[in-house]
């Protein structure tokens, strides 16, 4: 009985030693831009971390709310966000006027995917929590997306939100 015990603690050993090493690894050379909030879509802006807390901004100061969903590995989202990124004038009254958030997962609110869940797609809701399903952008098949060549639409919509803050609520 005491070799078998032994012979279960001689293995436990050297399992744990094995287990214990740290495998070789070279450090990688390569230089990593630390991941912000805005992830590229405007690092000067202030960025919403969840829609809950995007909500709860805007709520409280009372400014519409726009969400940005869209994927990283995204060729379309990559060619709206250099576009949305560059242009002064949706950066200035996003930074003003506006609470935003970017997203690269689906929220549990169905109301965020009215015509389904594809990106990019902008959404805009009013502080009193009502998603603005009928500021859309001009594709019959797809509301809510934009392209590159869309930023004096996505800017009309932008000031479309705020109208409506202004008149509605």
């Amino acid at each position: 009985m005491l070799k078998g015990i032994l012979s279960v603690l001689l293995v436990l050993v050297t399992l744990s030693s094995a287990m214990g090493k740290p495998e070789k690894t070279t450090p990688k050379k390569e230089k990593r831009i630390p991941q912000t909030l805005s992830r590229g879509w405007g690092d000067q802006l202030i960025w919403a971390q969840t829609y809950e807390e995007a909500l709860f901004w805007s709520r409280s100061k009372n400014k519409p709310l726009m969400i940005i969903f869209h994927l990283e590995d995204c060729p379309h989202s990559q060619a709206l966000k250099k576009a949305f990124a560059e242009d002064k004038d949706i950066q200035k009254l996003a930074d003003d006027d506006f609470v935003i958030l970017n997203l690269v997962y689906e929220t549990t609110d169905k109301h965020l995917s009215p015509d389904g869940q594809y990106v990019p797609r902008i959404l805009f809701v009013d502080p009193s929590m009502t998603v603005r399903a009928d500021i859309t952008g001009r594709y019959a098949n797809r509301l809510y997306a934009y392209e590159p060549a869309d930023m004096k639409l996505l800017l009309s919509n932008m000031q479309r939100a705020l109208k409506f803050l202004k008149t509605e609520l």
